[in-house]
């Protein structure tokens, strides 16, 4: 059960409307590494997590939170799009290159291409909406929640790392201080939540957890001639100088090795031929009409009332 609190977490309102920056905010919204994402992510983690309490307990306090740093985006968003006056939009119509590209269009069509996103104004009513800085809809399938948690909290880190990183860069975008404000605060939950997975991971090491995502059956089927190579696949050999090269593997379960030339292991490919049927390009075009590989001929029959 969720309950909402009608305060926000954290907000400044923008001293003027930006639609321009509105547009560029939605990515920290929708975007693949945005607030719907983690939120989505952690909030799943925590609902398929069969761990012990502490970890569900702490993806679904994440999660709830990011439930809201949507809202207060979201909140944002209104702002800066609320009674924007039409001379910010034409300063963001200033483009040589749009003006040329447009070719003598109207006026108000070259305002709505190149200064705000067009859907602001007839999808969502000067409002927010579940998608990235381009328009491109909030996907589902943006999420991780695999049910095991050391691979789940490594692609937390993950989307966190990305996430902060987009909204220091937003951040220097501006120089509207209540943006600056309220993206402070962001910048510094996302700082802790980066380092909140860091301590999970650790977490899970000091609980007995394999530092690999299941090593023990890695170790069973895979070939393990092969596990612990570093293939050197380009120029130069500057890779054989990384702890990934040399010295025991992180799982404890073999040594690297690293390969200055490796030679392919397999054959050239030669797929199958097609199905005549499937009218593809076999490798002998006399061969379609010969013997057995002659077309199959496929009966139509004809049903009748």
């Amino acid at each position: 059960m969720f309950y909402h609190n009608k305060r926000l977490q954290y907000f400044t309102p923008p001293e003027k409307p930006d639609p321009v920056y509105a547009k560029k905010m939605q990515e920290l919204i929708g975007g693949s590494f945005g607030e719907m994402t983690v939120m989505m992510q952690y909030l799943f983690q925590g609902w398929n997590c069969r761990g012990p309490a502490k970890y569900r307990d702490m993806l679904l306090d994440i999660g709830t939170e990011e439930i809201g740093h949507v809202e207060m985006l979201a909140t944002m968003i209104a702002h800066l799009l609320d009674k924007a006056p039409i001379k910010d939009q034409e300063d963001g119509a200033k483009d040589a290159v749009v003006g040329a590209v447009m070719g003598g269009s109207n006026p108000r069509d070259v305002i709505m291409a190149a200064a705000m996103n067009p859907q602001h104004a007839i999808v969502s009513g000067l409002g927010a909406m579940p998608a990235d800085s381009v328009g491109f809809p909030w996907n589902g399938r943006f999420i991780v929640a695999s049910g095991n948690l050391l691979a789940d909290f490594r692609s937390n880190l993950h989307a966190e790392s990305q996430g902060l990183m987009q909204a220091v860069r937003l951040y220097e975008m501006t120089d509207d201080p209540g943006v600056k404000d309220h993206l402070s605060f962001m910048i510094a939950r996302d700082t802790m939540h980066q380092n909140q997975w860091l301590a999970a991971i650790e977490d899970l090491k000091s609980e007995g957890f394999e530092d690999v995502v299941v090593p023990s059956v890695a170790h069973e089927y895979g070939k393990n001639e092969f596990a612990y190579q570093f293939w050197n696949n380009s120029e130069g050999e500057e890779s054989a100088q990384g702890r990934w090269a040399k010295g025991p593997s992180m799982d404890g379960k073999g040594e690297f090795q690293y390969v200055a030339n490796p030679q392919p292991l397999g054959p050239e490919p030669n797929p199958p031929q097609p199905d005549p049927r499937l009218h593809g390009t076999p490798k002998d075009p006399q061969a379609q009409g010969n013997g057995s590989s002659a077309p199959t001929v496929i009966q139509r029959k004809t049903i009748s009332s």
